[in-house]
């Protein structure tokens, strides 16, 4: 609906169609510039867009004041028709303006010259920096978002069902807010990371598909895809394998997508393992290529004792890069290899002539040397880089020099989704217990093909855990949970853990501000949130968190410890 008891037309909706058109627009003076002794033109902002206006110079508006303009559309003279404006052909003439509500010179521009503004003066005037067509168009865009996932999910049969913002306290979680109780003194409850028992219950209580895109807050440190408050898409299905959740939630993925106006192509999907070989990371980015190579057979009789007694050998090529990586750089990345835990990083440059460069080539033999760049498909002026080590720590450390040196901002295309499969059921062995670790949580539903390495070879077990990925980014993940009380015990049994430890349960979740963010083409959660929190986790417009009064504090039961010094 674009006309209202104030407006005929929004800002940026007239053509050349409406020339001749008597017609009311709204909103707020985006320029005002003088035009000859008697003229001024205004643009007149609203979301939509900007429309020119020509006022008698008399008329004293200014930037941001909030105006209302009835006139005559009519065409411009050819030389100044404006081809970057869906509006520039046309100009409002004959206008009556009435002055709506004045307004101050504003702290910075309302455009895009605001996007070299400090981050923080635009969160403490977050109300005119949303004016701005970037966040504008963000707000709409995660709106359209919301929207297609909703009737996505609905098409599917899930029931949307709101669950509690006060539930109790589960300290063995991620750090939780706090609520105190007036009624009950000295008890609390906290605020939800995650609707995690009440998806449950509404499976027990015969819902059998629910959804909610549910407000979820944790009280942790902030960085660009992190804020205290987020909301996630949270689903539970009962009945189901993990296939039947893939195709749900993939389902409401593409939907989303698809509102955002891009094609996600399909979703593809690789296990937990794979992702590992071929890049090194349990979220892998596929937009491009430096595949970790598999070497450890190339180097199975080698002289050269750093490799000799290395279970693992692998290699990247980052191609085209010698040149660019002197020997500082180098030496960089060779100490941040071992502060990931490497015991080394070897790096070889493919010469003009084919040869490899390196201080360690001399002790390559020549089939050594050719087997490493048939492997890598290198060619020269590339650059090779080899980790030995224990396998999860070469894949790991590749995994991340690959993305150092050749990952692309989250939001440049192409969007490649996947589902990463069969996660480890358990990730370590804990050093007080000597118990295997559950490496999502102790509900996991074991491979099924894997059950008989349960007591035996724990470590080897594979979960139906999936995670889904979006250009890197984790956008979420879930399980399938064990239904079978015999199988529940035999875990329980190994994390050494009783029934009444074993309250929290999980479906599936993705993060709607990640998504959001990528399909906007940003690399910051916060661009896409109406009012979020500095990193430091304050909001400058409101200058919450605020101390709060003696008398509430007592009306609360609660003293506040001195500030340390």
């Amino acid at each position: 609906m674009t006309g209202t008891s104030m407006r005929t037309h929004r800002c940026g909706d007239l053509r050349v169609e409406h020339i001749g058109q008597t017609v009311t627009l709204a909103g707020w003076v985006a320029t005002r510039r003088e035009h000859g002794e008697h003229l001024a033109f205004v643009d007149l902002r609203d979301f939509t867009g900007v429309t020119q206006c020509v006022v008698d110079n008399t008329v004293d508006v200014r930037p941001e004041y909030v105006i209302q303009v009835t006139g005559v559309v009519t065409a411009r003279p050819a030389e100044n028709v404006n081809t970057k404006l869906p509006t520039g052909g046309v100009e409002i003439q004959q206008c009556q303006v009435e002055i709506l509500n004045v307004a101050e010179p504003p702290p910075f521009p309302i455009n895009d010259r605001a996007d070299t503004v400090a981050e923080n003066t635009r969160l403490q005037y977050r109300y005119l920096d949303i004016r701005r067509e970037r966040m504008q168009r963000n707000l709409r865009l995660r709106s359209a978002v919301n929207s297609a996932i909703r009737r996505s999910m609905e098409e599917q049969g899930f029931v949307e069902v709101e669950t509690p913002m006060l539930v109790p306290s589960t300290p063995e979680g991620a750090r939780e807010f706090i609520v105190p109780s007036r009624q009950q003194p000295g008890s609390f409850y906290a605020l939800p990371q995650s609707p995690q028992l009440f998806k449950q219950l509404l499976m027990v209580g015969g819902i059998d598909r629910y959804y909610q895109i549910a407000r979820c807050l944790r009280d942790e440190d902030l960085r660009a895809d992190r804020q205290f408050e987020f909301f996630q898409l949270d689903a539970e299905m009962s009945f189901v394998s993990q296939e039947d959740v893939h195709e749900a939630i993939g389902a409401s993925v593409v939907a989303a997508a698809k509102a955002a106006g891009q094609d996600p192509g399909e979703i593809v999907k690789i296990t937990w393992h794979e992702a590992m070989e071929r890049f090194g990371v349990d979220k892998p980015d596929l937009r491009f290529g430096m595949e970790l190579a598999e070497l450890t057979d190339v180097f199975a009789a080698t002289e050269f004792k750093a490799f000799a007694s290395a279970s693992s050998i692998k290699g990247i090529n980052a191609a085209g890069k010698a040149e660019e990586y002197g020997r500082n750089k180098l030496d960089g990345m060779t100490d941040h290899a071992k502060q990931m835990g490497a015991k080394g990083l070897v790096w070889l440059k493919v010469g003009a002539d084919g040869a490899l460069e390196s201080p360690v080539a001399k002790f390559l033999s020549d089939a050594e040397q050719a087997a490493v760049k048939e492997r890598l498909d290198a060619k020269p002026g590339d650059l090779i880089l080899i980790v030995a080590d224990e396998w999860m720590t070469t894949c790991e450390v590749l995994g991340q020099l690959r993305n150092d040196i050749g990952r692309p901002p989250v939001y440049e295309g192409p969007y490649r989704y996947l589902w990463v499969l069969d996660f480890p059921l358990f990730v370590g062995v804990d050093e007080v217990t000597g118990r295997p670790k559950p490496a999502h949580h102790p509900f996991t539903q074991p491979h099924p093909d894997d059950l008989h390495l349960l007591e035996t070879e724990p470590l080897k077990v594979r979960s139906q855990a999936y995670d889904l990925v979006l250009n890197g980014w984790e956008l979420g993940s879930g399980s399938i949970r064990i239904h079978q009380p015999e199988l529940q015990a035999r875990v329980f049994g190994l994390l050494g853990i009783s029934d009444e430890e074993a309250q929290r349960k999980f479906g599936f979740a993705f993060g709607i501000d990640r998504l959001v963010a990528i399909l906007a083409g940003e690399e910051n959660i916060r661009e896409v949130i109406a009012f979020p929190k500095t990193q430091s986790g304050l909001d400058p417009m409101t200058n919450a968190p605020t101390p709060v009064s003696l008398k509430q504090l007592d009306e609360l039961g609660i003293r506040t410890l001195p500030p340390k010094s």
